[in-house]
């Protein structure tokens, strides 16, 4: 069944002169379906963010339709979260209170259940009094993720939520990801500059052209888990993203 619907969507800014205007996204089609993962890729400034936006609810399309569940997306909805690149977790708040700021409607032994569970999930355990500022950047994220998931939505939006981070955390961050997911079985919607991220994570890549962008090819990722960076497999994916941007992995060279 199918979660997301992306339906002839276009989007255009208006541009630094009077009349002037941008055309970002020129009829984006694309379906996501429940418990899926998908990532999407393209270069940079072409509009990814903008077309994950604009799924969540925070942008309005110029032209064309998002469906969630069937319905059209007209505002943000609390049983869709959306996760940030850069720190979303209350600074003023310790761990287990940022994971379970979404659950006040729950019992007092709910909600420390529920926040328990999670907190565990994202190997935080022992970190519950401990304050953003005393977290590594990896840490922080994984507070983000946990109080998402704490909240139980039906579909999380991710935007380049680990782009900040060094490489080794990067790695152990995809690996945790994909262990939740397994788990969870929820449906994200991903967003990453990161070829290689996009092929280790999702079961479907959207690669995305430059500005005005469209959806240039949806690349399968029909590998088994845990996914190894070496793997011919995994290569093969990857390879197939970088030629179908037009890019090469040696340096000064056009990929044909």
């Amino acid at each position: 069944m199918t979660a997301v619907s992306i339906r002839n969507v276009s989007m255009l800014f208006a541009g630094k002169k009077n009349g002037d205007s941008i055309r970002v996204l020129e009829n984006i089609d694309a379906e996501v379906a429940h418990g899926e993962f998908v990532c999407i890729v393209g270069p940079s400034g072409c509009g990814k963010s903008t077309l994950l936006n604009i799924v969540a609810g925070f942008l309005k399309a110029t032209s064309g339709d998002v469906l969630v569940e069937g319905e059209p997306v007209i505002a943000p909805d609390p049983r869709r979260i959306f996760v940030f690149q850069e720190n979303g977790v209350f600074p003023w708040l310790n761990v287990h209170e940022n994971v379970g700021f979404g659950l006040r409607k729950q019992t007092r032994a709910q909600r420390d259940q529920t926040i328990a569970r999670y907190i565990d999930m994202v190997s935080l355990a022992g970190f519950e009094n401990a304050y953003p500022h005393e977290l590594s950047g990896g840490m922080r994220q994984r507070v983000e993720i946990a109080r998402a998931l704490a909240a139980n939505p039906d579909i999380i939006y991710m935007d380049e939520p680990f782009g900040a981070l060094d490489f080794l955390t990067r790695l152990k961050m995809r690996a945790d990801l994909v262990r939740i997911w397994q788990s969870e079985k929820k449906t994200i919607l991903f967003v990453t500059h990161d070829i290689e991220e996009a092929v280790q994570l999702a079961d479907r890549v959207l690669v995305m052209s430059n500005r005005p962008a469209t959806i240039q090819e949806v690349v399968d990722v029909d590998l088994p888990r845990p996914r190894h960076l070496d793997s011919p497999g995994y290569l093969e994916k990857r390879d197939r993203i970088f030629k179908v941007m037009g890019m090469s992995l040696r340096v000064g060279e056009t990929a044909t």
